[in-house]
């Protein structure tokens, strides 16, 4: 073997050596685009949770906007409550002057009746975080009220004259209406608290509620004979 032969050989060398480059970079080609299509699968799995989870909080979203509403009825139906009861209270001192005015000797009956409304102002209702004993003891006073309240009327059958008397007979209505605007109230909030309620209990709406402190809120039971106006006609 020469020198040529040798330049030769380390020529088909060099040559062999060139001839694997390509393979080479095509091998790396490949990897790189397997890893980009790797990574193309990642971002549609991230992308999809992404997805999911802004579905489930937007759900939660309404869903705790929705008892929010709720919530805010069942208070305003409470209020109304309140506002018809303050209504009767208001026209306590009127009928127990007219009722001073011709049944003089009726005292401890105005006293009841006073001291009795005066119990009820004293009984504070959160409508916010309304319990069941809250409410119970509410409608005690209440009902207490309404029994004094009851004499009271019914002191009208000694006095003929009181019970002529135009003044008398027209609170007397005014009572009246009021007892029924009362009913109503009591039912409106019932009907609101029981919405509220089962919209509390289902699934999976109360796992939204567990998390922000949802309470259930009582019903208005009234006492035996307390769901009837007290009689405050006696034609």
């Amino acid at each position: 073997m020469n020198v040529f032969d040798n330049v030769n050989a380390g020529t088909g060398g060099s040559n062999q050596q060139g001839a694997f480059k390509p393979m080479g970079n095509n091998a790396s080609r490949m990897g790189l685009g397997g890893m980009s299509k790797g990574c193309m699968g990642l971002g549609c799995v991230a992308l999809a949770v992404i997805v999911v989870l802004v579905g489930i909080v937007g759900w939660g979203i309404s869903q705790y906007n929705g008892l929010v509403t709720q919530q805010q009825n069942v208070e305003k139906a409470w209020s109304q409550v309140e506002s018809d009861y303050q209504r009767r209270a208001d026209l306590i001192p009127n009928l127990v002057n007219t009722v001073k005015g011709y049944a003089k000797h009726e005292k401890e009956t105005y006293e009841a009746v006073t001291t009795a409304r005066a119990s009820v102002g004293q009984v504070k209702i959160d409508a916010a975080n309304l319990t069941q004993e809250q409410l119970q003891q509410y409608q005690q006073a209440q009902g207490t009220l309404g029994a004094a309240l009851g004499k009271l009327i019914a002191v009208s059958e000694a006095y003929p004259e009181l019970k002529a008397n135009e003044n008398f007979m027209a609170l007397q209505q005014q009572l009246e209406g009021t007892e029924n605007r009362i009913n109503v109230s009591r039912k409106d909030f019932n009907n609101a608290a029981q919405q509220y309620n089962t919209q509390l209990k289902r699934f999976p709406v109360n796992i939204v509620a567990g998390m922000f402190g949802f309470q259930e809120k009582p019903y208005f039971k009234a006492a035996e004979g307390a769901d009837k106006a007290p009689t405050v006609n006696f034609d």
